[in-house]
């Protein structure tokens, strides 16, 4: 059962997710996810030449291997991560394996934006860790929203970027599990919706 309040909600799921991570199983419980990433990146990622991941914390799961995988197989392919800008937009730095990272003001390792080695770059793919996500039903079309952390950085930066880029694909990333009803959580006028939601059930769109 799930509280009643976002507050609550996430930090209910928030440890849900502690939980999940140290089960026994839980590389088994996350390979679905892994590799229909890997089958998605081969079939489509053909036609991305920059992805932006994240730096997993509280449990994400971590996708950097196959990324790594994906960007050195062609070259010319470019991986970026987030970096929070103080108006609460994102901005994407390119990454290599083993840059120097600064910790954000939440503690999340972020780019340095001063590193001239490493530019900002408007990706063509951006993926995105879920707390929780929900489904809904419009005019015979399904669309999927996420439940993020509170702070609106992906919200606001995912509209910036599909005026600029209509092309963009958002690919939410999350579990089964997270899954939410109409009664728990509902998605605002202000959310972006997600484009694909990769779970270990496979690739929804």
């Amino acid at each position: 059962m799930h509280g009643n309040s976002p507050k609550t909600l996430r930090q209910e799921l928030l440890k849900q997710r502690k939980e999940f991570a140290s089960r026994i199983n839980y590389v088994q419980a996350t390979a679905p996810i892994l590799s229909s990433l890997t089958t998605l990146l081969e079939k489509e990622g053909a036609s991305y030449r920059s992805v932006a991941l994240y730096w997993p914390i509280q449990d994400e799961l971590d996708l950097r291997p196959a990324l790594m995988a994906w960007s050195t197989n062609v070259v010319g392919r470019r991986l970026a991560l987030p970096f929070a800008r103080p108006d609460k937009h994102l901005d994407f730095y390119e990454w290599q394996d083993g840059d120097s990272l600064i910790p954000s003001k939440h503690g999340v390792p972020e780019p340095d934006p001063n590193n001239l080695d490493r530019p900002a770059i408007t990706p063509d793919c951006i993926l995105i860790p879920c707390v929780g996500w929900s489904s809904s039903n419009k005019n015979g079309k399904t669309h999927y929203w996420r439940l993020g952390y509170g702070g609106g950085y992906f919200d606001r930066t995912l509209a910036d970027l599909r005026k600029k880029n209509p092309k963009l694909v958002c690919i939410g990333i999350g579990f089964d599990w997270q899954k939410l009803n109409d009664a728990q959580w509902a998605a605002q006028t202000h959310d972006e919706p997600l484009d694909m939601l990769l779970t270990e059930s496979g690739l929804l769109r």
